[in-house]
């Protein structure tokens, strides 16, 4: 018997593509761009940072606060955002989140203050949780349910693309033209994708449930959610502390010149776009089972790492399959997070984009501690190894109280 997902959401708009045909609506292709802008923000500073410190007279240290004011907007922002636009209609709560962040965008364009940077930053990381969250349920609801988690593996494909692509590019035109010019195409961008929602996301359906946050708050309450919320804190922290020190990792420890590092993070990058694609796929079948193999991967590859970094080709190797795999299952999770919200799915769908955050931080923050200490560079594939491993634990929880609940709903069968 096929692995199922949780409690089945409300039957797709009109706009949903039909189960035979499995196309996807023009809607998914929008916020996947959505998705694109956002990731961009987030992580474009990391290639302008010296620019950044120079012009407005701060060490680089102290300009590497415009990454982490972010991830804790997206934190806070996720679930905190979702909660006051419940009432919205989701379609206008994206037009309004991509509003926010052109605005967010602008103003970090034409300021002269670090401090204000920093205002414009977290502004923007509150736009972004709440578009993220929304745009999640969208995609859920556009289709039909037999390829949900597809259509949520292209929309948080975005944000991958957006490390092969658009940080890149960012980073190549901040050099060019100055660190303010990627927060000004950012802001045109996005400015632009608020027309792009307005025509192709469709209007909500008139019989869905009048938006309640008691409704949502009682989402809270399933074993199966934070279950589900814990893998995903766990995955993220495992793969992105290995990804943040690749680093050191590849000039300490592999021997690598620094100028082969954008090498490895492309890698990584193209990795994590492709596996988010088809670990979507897979997952519409058998999601647990995704899961799984993909964290399984992701423990063998840290592994690896920690045994073949001394030589360059296996380490390439490895980083690129760090990326195909180690990402891969957040679609199902999301997938997994908007089914057991049931009718109630935005704040379920809001809490794993800030548990996805909030794992980064963790997992970051500790291989911070340890590659001061005798570990060396070499913290950060252990980190991951541990966080793989930890990571098991909710998912096989998870797995055996959903064969479970589907034991308690079939049907007995005919004498």
């Amino acid at each position: 018997m096929s692995e199922r997902t949780p409690e089945t959401p409300p039957a797709p708009t009109s706009a949903s593509s039909s189960p035979s045909s499995g196309r996807l609506p023009a809607a998914i292709w929008v916020l996947t761009a959505g998705t694109f802008l956002m990731g961009t923000s987030e992580f474009v500073v990391a290639g302008i940072l010296p620019e950044v410190a120079s012009d407005l007279d701060v060490s680089v240290a102290h300009a590497g606060l415009a990454i982490t004011v972010f991830a804790v907007g997206m934190i806070i922002g996720a679930p905190t955002m979702a909660l006051l636009t419940l009432r919205l209609p989701r379609k206008t709560t994206m037009m309004l989140a991509l509003a926010v962040f052109t605005l967010g965008h602008v103003g970090a364009a034409l300021t002269d203050s670090f401090a204000l940077l920093l205002v414009s930053r977290f502004v923007s990381a509150l736009a972004t949780g709440a578009f993220w969250a929304v745009a999640a349920v969208v995609a859920s609801h556009v289709v039909s349910v037999d390829i949900r988690s597809r259509a949520l593996g292209i929309v948080l494909g975005g944000g991958m693309l957006a490390n092969v692509v658009g940080v890149p590019l960012g980073a190549f035109g901040g050099q060019v033209i100055g660190w303010r010019g990627p927060f000004w195409g950012l802001a045109v961008l996005a400015a632009s994708a608020v027309v792009a929602v307005a025509a192709a996301i469709p209007a909500e359906r008139t019989d869905r449930a009048q938006p309640s946050a008691r409704r949502e708050l009682a989402s809270l309450r399933s074993g199966r959610l934070w279950l589900t919320l814990a893998a995903c804190a766990g995955v993220n922290a495992g793969v992105l502390s290995v990804y943040s020190y690749i680093s050191p990792l590849l000039t300490d420890r592999t021997g690598i010149s620094s100028a082969l590092v954008p090498v490895a993070l492309l890698l990584f990058g193209a990795g994590a776009l492709i596996g988010s694609v088809l670990g979507g796929r897979a997952g519409d079948r058998r999601p647990f089972g995704t899961a799984l193999v993909t964290t399984g991967g992701s423990l063998v590859v840290a592994a690896g790492l920690t045994v073949f970094a001394d030589h360059v080709v296996p380490t390439f190797v490895l980083v690129a399959v760090l990326g195909l795999v180690g990402l891969s299952a957040n679609p199902v999770l999301v997938s997994l997070a908007v089914g057991h919200g049931g009718v109630a799915p935005t704040l379920p769908s809001a809490m794993a984009t800030s548990m996805f955050n909030a794992g980064t931080a963790i997992g970051t923050a500790i291989t911070a501690c340890l590659i001061g200490t005798d570990l060396g560079p070499t913290a950060a594939p252990i980190t991951g190894i541990v966080f793989a491993a930890v990571t098991f634990i909710p998912l096989v929880t998870l797995r055996a109280l959903e064969r479970k609940h589907d034991r308690a709903r079939r049907p007995p069968s005919a004498p």
